[in-house]
């Protein structure tokens, strides 16, 4: 029996399926398998389409696209504080992250100064979404491999995270909490408390979880040697984040390229030695224990800098609501911001962030006016799944699931 594309429900010409598969699928000596994009472990709508001889993988080919929101597009009908929320949407368990990227282009475009107070609120919260993150991952990841418990053990400590989200931008979730030259407002009474809270909380957990599964044969042997790529073929593939790291490549951009004042903390760059589905783990549970020391150090700083939160340029920020009713033209200012927004000079800019996931790039492109020219996102886990196929081949379809756990992949950051 030959293979053909309705067999596979394959979208495109049989001659594009040839130079995908290996010559044994068109002929029947091996099977091709949807996996996804329904099924739960491919974390989203991700469809693989599997070579398989027997249980074992041949390739592996990923169709994306599932969950185009057009989001890059959209923002060019948008004003640039407009286009923020649609940030949000993108990597949905790190929109902090997408939100800071996309401010540090408008600011590098417009040439917009951050206070030190806002710097350090940002930095501060970026770091609790690399927590909210990372938990999120670790309990999916051990669910997928067998491991209930620490999904629920992980989701009980992200809602600790959830309810800071909510006490300084309103939301859980979507915050959108950062703005050009700062952010939303200041950080209210109760945020430190639960901050401090919060950090002697979660170290005790993090220790409870590698109790769990570090050492555990069954986690070892699901784990160890499956998925391994190798630091050559990680920088080949552009790879970021922890799977880079995870193949001894020490490359974080809060170290390599620092923004929001990350040069002034102290924190390590956990790095792997095998590359393997068990190192890529290691890393994030230590990165963890790094956000937790970035945290900790900016709590202190924030009890002693005071300050404004945002840029006191009334070209880019609103004038404090106080003002509005003392001076006429602070109410000119609101009033143009919220129905005009602000102009940013023509140009192209580009910016990076070390998002949970990797490397999280924007390319701002300003034509003089209020609304973004073009705008793209250079995202991590666009640039990650490609590797599937690498760390996959040879093994089988459970390791499959174990390798797409441990990329941590979010379709939303994937498609946009």
């Amino acid at each position: 029996m030959t293979i053909s594309p309705e067999m596979t429900r394959w979208e495109g010409t049989l001659d594009e399926l040839k130079h995908l598969v290996s010559p044994r699928a068109l002929t029947g000596e091996t099977v091709l398998l949807n996996m996804g994009p329904q099924h739960p472990s491919t974390h989203g709508v991700l469809r693989l389409l599997l070579e398989l001889d027997g249980e074992q993988i041949v390739t592996v080919v990923p169709d994306i696209g599932y969950l185009h929101t057009g989001i890059e597009k959209n923002m060019e009908s948008k004003r640039y504080e407009q286009a923020i929320v649609m940030t949000d949407r993108m990597d949905y368990l790190a929109p902090f992250s997408n939100n800071l990227v996309f401010c540090l282009a408008i600011e590098k475009l417009a040439d917009i100064d951050v206070p030190e107070r806002a710097q350090i609120i940002r930095v501060l919260v970026a770091e609790l979404t690399r927590l909210n993150s990372h938990l999120v991952w670790l309990g999916t990841h051990a669910l997928d491999i067998g491991a209930m418990s620490v999904l629920l053990y992980a989701f009980r400590e992200r809602e600790m995270i959830l309810d800071m989200f909510e006490m300084i931008s309103g939301q859980r979730m979507m915050g959108t909490y950062f703005r050009p030259g700062g952010v939303w407002r200041d950080i209210t009474s109760e945020f430190l408390p639960a901050v401090e809270k919060f950090l002697d909380y979660l170290p005790g957990r993090i220790d409870e979880y590698e109790a769990l599964l570090t050492k555990n044969p069954l986690w070892v042997d699901r784990t160890q040697g499956i998925g391994v790529i190798t630091p050559e073929d990680a920088i080949a593939l552009g790879l970021g984040g922890a799977i880079l790291r995870a193949s001894g490549v020490n490359f974080d951009v809060r170290k390599a390229v620092p923004y929001s004042g990350y040069e002034t903390y102290d924190f390590d760059v956990p790095l792997g030695l095998h590359g393997d589905t068990y190192d890529r783990y290691i890393v994030r549970v230590e990165e963890m224990r790094q956000s937790l020391r970035i945290i900790r150090q900016a709590a202190e700083r924030l009890t002693k800098v005071k300050g404004p939160f945002r840029t006191e340029n009334r070209k880019f920020a609103p004038p404090p609501r106080a003002e509005l009713g003392q001076s006429m033209e602070a109410v000119i200012h609101h009033f143009k911001l919220w129905t005009e927004g602000f102009n940013v000079p023509r140009g192209e800019v580009q910016v990076m962030v070390e998002s949970p996931r990797g490397v999280l790039a924007c390319y701002l492109s300003g034509d003089g006016g209020n609304k973004p020219h073009r705008v793209h996102f250079r995202t991590p886990s666009f640039v990650n799944i490609q590797a599937i196929p690498y760390a996959a081949r040879g093994h089988l379809i459970a390791d499959l699931v174990a390798i797409i756990g441990t990329f941590d992949p979010v379709l939303g950051d994937c498609d946009r």
